[in-house]
């Protein structure tokens, strides 16, 4: 399990190693010691979910109000997406920009992303499963987002945006200033900054 931070502060890309015969393979994608040593923290699983998606499904930008917040591993076990972190931490050096790992394609690699980032994923294959473990359960009243085809965040994505698959949730939630304006953001608080 090799860690690598990802240009946001708090989000890590992982990389795990694939052991396969002809049976089929075999991967550890999350062991607690190596994680705490690296990101010097504990992960406390609270939720696990799984989602499948069409090819061209956007799902995000997602994230959760802090305190709590929900800190999430995520990998892909069937397909293959990009994954996005997006910076939305008022005050944080990195505000506004974000990071991506293409995760599938039989890797079994992942991504961490603590409390407060925003998090966003694009399924490139019919039938993409993703399964993510979270630190807190779902929590209607404290759940938020951002509208992923924000220009001024400006995710790129290597499908046509026309083709685009998203929730009336996602395509309706407001922008990353709206939601600023709105104080629904979280705020940068520098702790885990490497």
């Amino acid at each position: 399990m090799l860690m690598t931070p990802l240009t946001i502060p708090g989000s890590w890309s992982v990389e795990n190693t694939l052991h396969g015969d002809d049976r089929g393979d075999f991967v550890e994608w999350f062991k607690a010691p190596q994680f705490e040593t690296i990101t010097g923290r504990s992960f406390v699983v609270a939720q696990a979910n799984m989602s499948r998606s069409a090819r061209g499904t956007l799902r995000g930008i997602h994230f959760a109000d802090v305190p709590i917040g929900q800190a999430k591993y995520i990998t892909c076990v069937v397909g293959s997406i990009v994954d996005f972190v997006i910076d939305i931490r008022v005050g944080s050096p990195t505000f506004g920009m974000w990071d991506t790992v293409e995760l599938g394609r039989g890797q079994r690699n992942a991504v961490f992303i603590e409390e407060g980032l925003g998090h966003a994923f694009l399924a490139l294959e019919d039938d993409t499963v993703v399964t993510y473990l979270v630190t807190d359960v779902y929590r209607p009243d404290k759940e938020h987002g951002i509208n992923p085809l924000d220009p001024s965040i400006g995710l790129t994505f290597p499908l046509p945006t026309t083709g685009l698959k998203l929730s009336a949730k996602d395509r309706e939630a407001p922008t990353l200033k709206e939601a600023k304006t709105a104080g629904l953001l979280p705020l940068w608080s520098g702790q885990r900054d490497r």
